[in-house]
């Protein structure tokens, strides 16, 4: 669909002198946007584009909007839990309160992801079933609003896990240097095999018989929990992740066609703002020559 958007000057600039003459100069400034998304993302006001199924569009963008929703929640809670993984390592001592903390993170990330997930995974359905509607423009529409999610979902997961290896990561480099501190070095190997166990008094039993305090013993004992956690976390979100990101690997090319029609329409705006600063920079001479003239006039 094409939305046509005009802006006109026009100025009249008039001499009497044995004849009256009027001279009236218009500039009018059109541009052609394409419009493919209902809604706009930057939170202006809606665009509306005819439909033929009002009802029915109505429940297709409650959903949308549900899912927006939940991708933004999942946003925001991964910036939250960042800040909570860069408490745990900087502290000397595990604090059971941050650890609660990034529990009742990681569960709403997992509530608000499975949400999403199953609405997407609802709508795609629904769209591979609309075969004789292929070229309709609500139809058009919907599979727009679907492929820019799905890819704004993965776009949101894949920072969510990268948080967790980054994390994961780090909290093996701290078991390993305590290790180190104590004369018990380890390769990576090694310590991935002592790690793999899954559980915390083995492991820690496994280093017992090294000269290592009761406080480096806590914080690694600690740290083997926390990349436990972080394992199961990492796992369960796996087949999700995958999900949406075949999905959005099919829709490549619609999302790079919608892309680069946002990036057309931003130009064509860009372009009409240019044109409308002219005309009124030519409103502005105009003035100047009217009263210019006004003034031979009473002379």
């Amino acid at each position: 669909m094409c939305v046509c958007v005009c802006v006109c000057v026009c100025i009249c600039v008039c001499v009497r002198a044995c004849v009256r003459v009027c001279v009236c100069v218009c500039v009018c400034v059109c541009v052609r946007v394409r419009v493919f998304l209902q809604k706009s993302d930057g939170g202006g006001d809606d665009i509306e584009v005819p439909v033929e199924n009002e009802g029915f569009m109505d429940d297709f963008f409650t959903q949308i909007e549900d899912i927006r929703m939940s991708i933004d929640k999942i946003d925001e809670s991964v910036t939250e839990i960042k800040k909570l993984y860069s408490t745990i390592l900087s502290a000397p001592t595990s604090d059971q309160k941050t650890q609660d903390d990034v529990e009742a993170l990681t569960n709403e990330i997992k509530k608000s992801a499975n949400n999403a997930r199953n609405k997407l995974k609802s709508i795609e359905r629904q769209l591979e079933s609309n075969t004789d509607e292929r070229t309709s423009a609500d139809l058009r529409i919907r599979k727009s609003q679907h492929a820019i999610l799905a890819k704004k979902f993965v776009e949101v997961m894949t920072k969510y896990n990268e948080a967790q290896v980054d994390f994961r990561d780090k909290s093996k480099g701290r078991i390993a240097r305590q290790l180190e501190i104590t004369g018990k070095a380890t390769t990576d190997e090694e310590l991935d095999e002592m790690l793999e166990g899954g559980n915390s008094a083995v492991f820690t039993a496994g280093i017992m018989d090294s000269k290592i305090n009761q406080q480096a013993l806590n914080e690694i004992e600690a740290r083997h929990k926390d990349i436990m956690r972080l394992e199961s976390s990492i796992k369960e979100l796996h087949d999700m992740f995958v999900d949406i990101a075949m999905l959005v690997e099919n829709q490549g090319g619609m999302i790079d066609r919608i892309e680069s029609n946002m990036d057309q329409s931003v130009g064509f705006v860009e372009r009409a703002v240019a044109d409308t600063k002219k005309a009124a920079k030519f409103q502005q001479e105009a003035r100047r020559v009217r009263l210019s003239l006004t003034k031979e006039i009473t002379r």
